[in-house]
């Protein structure tokens, strides 16, 4: 189980965002050499990337580059990114496998050259046109490395030719097949039904959260600090829901000891899908304490 509920995104050129990134609670940090560095900067962005890694993990979060898409650049910034204390690489703009499986090759030789063991480094994948929805199928079993995949919402609105509404409603598509396919390869579904732009508005970025989450995708990414604690939030259960999942599991595998696969609860029927959900909603929260507590530990 993949639990990667909030995911901050900064420029690793602009050094009082990367000095207090570590602090920010955030299960994962992008440094990001695409969208947010400007063409001109992206050379000496690079040259930063190496020794800003172990600086924004001391918090105990993962740490991601979001690479550019253009060949021009991609090469280069692999090379700036792919080392041992690196958790992964996020690729935008995916649009075919054979993009996916490029980029895997260049990151294989990068670990052999560099000591890496064979698959560490992971992939995140952002699509972001409709191209690259419907070759998502594809796209998702393209490398054994894709732990993530997610729908950018800013470049698909453009792409589509909408404006982002207030309810993501122009997403509801997008998302729910993103949700479908990633479930099907094992892959976590991530991302928002709304816009990750306005950050000062925080209940409207919790709501574009749980309707994502309601559709069944596991974590989102940010561009703001105090927006990280509404993701944690939202992609965590709620302690009721973990009480009452508790006394599912134990009231359903008492029936089972008595002879019986269906069992009652507050009222409601008990039976095995429903003692499933319940078991993962307890996996999920273990998982979440786990997470908490290393990042608890680096900080201590």
């Amino acid at each position: 189980m993949l639990i990667r509920r909030s995911t901050l995104i900064l420029p690793v050129n602009v050094p009082r965002f990367v000095e207090k990134a570590h602090l920010r609670g955030a299960d994962a940090i992008m440094l990001d050499l695409e969208d947010a560095v400007p063409p001109r900067e992206k050379a000496s962005a690079r040259r930063l990337i190496r020794e800003t890694i172990p600086l924004v993990s001391r918090g105990g979060a993962e740490v991601f580059v979001r690479v550019n898409h253009e060949p021009a650049h991609l090469t280069e910034d692999l090379h700036a990114s792919v080392h041992p204390d690196l958790d992964g690489i996020c690729f935008p703009k995916t649009e075919s496998a054979r993009e996916v499986e490029h980029l895997e090759a260049q990151i294989a030789d990068l670990e052999r050259s560099r000591g890496i063991a064979p698959g560490r480094i992971e992939l995140s994948l952002l699509v972001e046109s409709p191209r690259g929805l419907l070759n998502l199928e594809t796209i998702a079993g393209a490398s054994r490395r894709i732990r993530s995949l997610s729908l950018g919402p800013e470049d698909y609105c453009l792409a589509i030719g909408v404006e982002p509404s207030a309810d993501g409603a122009e997403l509801h598509y997008a998302v729910s097949q993103t949700v479908t396919v990633c479930k099907a390869a094992g892959i976590a579904p991530m991302g928002l039904l709304g816009s990750i732009a306005g950050f000062r508005d925080l209940s409207a970025f919790g709501r574009a959260a749980a309707r994502a989450r309601d559709l069944g995708c596991v974590g989102a990414s940010c561009i703001h600090p105090d927006q990280v604690a509404v993701l944690n939030r939202i992609f965590s259960p709620p302690p009721e829901k973990i009480d009452h999942a508790r006394r599912v599991v134990g009231a359903f595998e008492d029936g089972l000891r008595s002879g019986t696969a269906s069992v009652q609860v507050d009222g409601a029927m008990v039976d095995t899908p429903v003692y499933r959900r319940a078991q993962h909603i307890l996996g999920q929260a273990s998982a979440i304490a786990d997470i908490e507590a290393r990042k608890a530990a680096a900080l201590a």
